[in-house]
Formats: structure tokens, C-alpha cells, sequence
């Protein structure tokens, strides 16, 4: 599939603001997509890998480092954003906070008008685990296209990596109006085009 619309300079792509809460977000207004996803799902590496850029999310090698709402503007123009959401379901942290985090999470899913979609990451190897079915209603909820990135497609073969996906792809065949999905990989750059093309179209929606 491609957008018919000019893709977007997402090189461009600059930190703006972190977030702890939905009240302390920019103005919700223009347009912006969200990636979400387990601590561990490779979401940061994602990021710089659209964004080719090698430290504009933050990776870290203890899984749950992300803990605010990230926003970065795109050519110049705050109100085209790329938004980081703190990581889920694996940070080694009191559980207190972990439910602190989930509550901004779906708070800010539920009633942020400028969200175009989300992209939601997920292991190749791990996929559609509890938290990852929350945010899918969550999303389905208030109607708001989801965009599934199988992460770390490098790990399997290839027969095993589109096993996978068709796998992933029957158990959301509910959700096949909303829902999208798609193998990538950030250290092989596998997948960029197709998940450009999804990005492409939602800054085009507003």
C-alpha cells in the first residue's frame, strides 16, 4: 500500500515536551500519532528507526525507562506530533506507579482529540499479550485506527515470522476495520515503507 499523500520529513522529528499527565500535554490540537507497547517491545528503537535518528526515544537496557507522555513536532510545525507513551506490563517498578502509569495511559488514549492512531508494538516472538489487548479496546472504544508493528522480526526465519503474523492477523480478524498489522525490524529496517504509508495517511486525516 502506498499514502497518497507526500510522505512526511519524519528526520525532521524533535523533542518538544515530556508529560507526566493528560492535563500537562500541548494544546490538543492538529494532529498527532501515538506509539505504545510492552517495555520490552522494542518501541524506542522503533522511533529512531522512523524517525532515523539514533537517540530521539531513549533506549535503555532496563525495559520501562519511559515513564512520561513524550511529544516531538515534525518540520517545524508543533501541531504534526509523534508522541512516545511510557512503556507497559514489564518495568521493574512498585506496582503503585506501574497502575499510575496504565491510568495516564488510557486517559490520555480515551480523550486526546488530536490522536490520529496508534501504533502499537509488539515482539514477533511475544505478541497480543494482556496489556496489548487492553489498549485494542481501549482503541476500539472511541473507533481510533490501530497500527500493529510485530517488532524484532529479525529474531525468527522468515517462515516463522509470517507464521506469526497470520496468527496475530486471525485473532484480531474482529477488529480487521481498525486494525492493521505488519513484521518490522529496527536493526534490519524491515518494514518502513508499509508503516510510513499508515503514518502518511493519518497526518492526512485532519
Amino acid at each position: 500500500m502506498t499514502s497518497t499523500s507526500p510522505r512526511l520529513n519524519y528526520q525532521t522529528a524533535r523533542f518538544v515536551i515530556s508529560a507526566p499527565k493528560l492535563a500537562q500535554c500541548p494544546a490538543d490540537d492538529g494532529v498527532e500519532i501515538a506509539f505504545a507497547g510492552r517495555s520490552n517491545a522494542g518501541k524506542s528503537s522503533a522511533i529512531n528507526a522512523l524517525t532515523q535518528q539514533k537517540a530521539l526515544a531513549r533506549t535503555s537496557k532496563t525495559p520501562g525507562r519511559t515513564q512520561l507522555i513524550n511529544f516531538f513536532a515534525l518540520e517545524n510545525d508543533e501541531r504534526r506530533r509523534l508522541v512516545d507513551l511510557p512503556g507497559y506490563g514489564y518495568a521493574k517498578v512498585p506496582e503503585a506507579m506501574k497502575k499510575e502509569w496504565q491510568s495516564h495511559l488510557a486517559d490520555y488514549l480515551r480523550r486526546r482529540y488530536s490522536l490520529a492512531g496508534l501504533i502499537l508494538l509488539m515482539d514477533v516472538r511475544h505478541p497480543l499479550s494482556d496489556f496489548d489487548v487492553q489498549l485494542l479496546e481501549l482503541a476500539d472504544d472511541r473507533q481510533l485506527p490501530v497500527h500493529i508493528l510485530l517488532t524484532k522480526a529479525d529474531k525468527l526465519k522468515q517462515g516463522p515470522a509470517k507464521a506469526s503474523l497470520q496468527q496475530v492477523k486471525r485473532q484480531l480478524a474482529e477488529w480487521e476495520d481498525l486494525v492493521s498489522v505488519q513484521l518490522f525490524s529496527s536493526l534490519k529496517r524491515q518494514g518502513l515503507d508499509q508503516a510510513y504509508a499508515v503514518m502518511d495517511r493519518w497526518m492526512a486525516s485532519r
